[in-house]
């Protein structure tokens, strides 16, 4: 019998297999798939793209019949890979209210909880890992524009014709 969970999975076109990874995927990895993008300002603040969302975040709704409420995060639900947000109730048949689920692809983090201090370790190292990189193709840079620069100067001596 086949394992439930393929390490080697790379790909696939066919819904029903990627239905399957996700379904199967063990805890540490759909904790990842909960990640939200994040607003503009934090884009450039944090030079990141999206992070996983956590308790304590406030969000902004892109997508639904809630779209562009904003609310916090109240629960984080990894296994069903839902998210609850105060505010976001629906009315029950029998008048009570039940806060809605909502994946994490149609929300939009407006602002971090940066008080759990592995995150914004995290947060930090990779904002100083990406400075990094930036300086290092700005190096690169300079440096392929001197060689160019020394190989014209080289050819044009080269070239120039002798005169007798």
């Amino acid at each position: 019998m086949k394992q439930k969970f393929s390490r080697s999975w790379k790909a696939s076109k066919q819904p029903r297999k990627q239905r399957k990874y996700i379904a199967n995927a063990p805890l540490h990895l759909k904790r990842k798939l909960l990640s939200a993008n994040l607003s503009k300002e934090l884009r450039k603040k944090h030079n990141k793209r999206n992070i996983p969302v956590i308790k304590g975040d406030i969000v902004k709704i892109m997508r639904g019949k809630f779209k562009n409420k904003t609310g916090k995060i109240i629960k984080v639900k990894i296994k069903a890979l839902k998210i609850m947000i105060e505010g976001i109730q629906v009315k029950k048949q029998d008048g009570s209210k039940v806060n809605v689920p909502l994946r994490a692809s149609n929300l939009q983090i407006i602002e971090l909880n940066l008080e759990d201090k592995k995150r914004l370790k995290s947060i930090n190292e990779k904002k100083e890992e990406s400075k990094e990189i930036l300086k290092d193709k700005e190096k690169t840079i300079k440096e392929d524009k001197e060689i160019k620069t020394k190989n014209k100067k080289s050819n044009s001596i080269k070239n120039k014709p002798k005169t007798k």
